[in-house]
């Protein structure tokens, strides 16, 4: 079952001892999306949408929690917000998500999200938000990358 995208990043920071900015949380709740969308045969993690943003994908009410932390560490603006569960699918790609892109500078999760066959990519037009980036082209995304390794 998705999980709010506020949700999410309160399970997300907490993994990562509050030491994720707002564009990394970003990317990594992107990533985990993906992965998500591409193991259940389409079925979100998120139920909110991404956005194409310049600097990538962005669920918007996300963006605006956690945008007065500017490059710094996104600290716990989300105490009222329900853990993803532990144990549950939802938690577990999360996590694994969290441990595969640990250590990524900001540059290097940029440059994941920016992929040229990308759902961002193709859904991107410079200085213009509200673009929704639909599942589907994450998960076709998703299958790419696949097919791509």
């Amino acid at each position: 079952m998705a999980v709010t995208a506020l949700s999410a990043a309160r399970s997300l920071c907490q993994m990562r001892d509050w030491s994720v900015s707002n564009l990394a949380l970003q990317k990594i709740l992107y990533i985990a999306h993906m992965i998500h969308l591409g193991r259940t045969s389409g079925q979100p993690l998120l139920r909110e949408n991404f956005e194409a943003w310049d600097y990538g994908p962005v669920v918007p009410e996300l963006y605006r929690r956690a945008r007065g932390f500017g490059s710094g560490p996104v600290r716990n603006v989300f105490h009222w917000e329900p853990e993803a569960g532990r144990g549950t699918m939802e938690y577990d790609v999360l996590r694994e998500a969290s441990n595969a892109t640990n250590g990524m500078t900001p540059g290097r999760l940029v440059a994941i999200t920016h992929w040229p066959k990308g759902a961002w990519y193709r859904c991107y037009k410079a200085g213009q938000r509200g673009i929704v980036i639909p599942n589907q082209l994450i998960l076709d995304e998703y299958n790419a990358r696949a097919t791509a390794t």
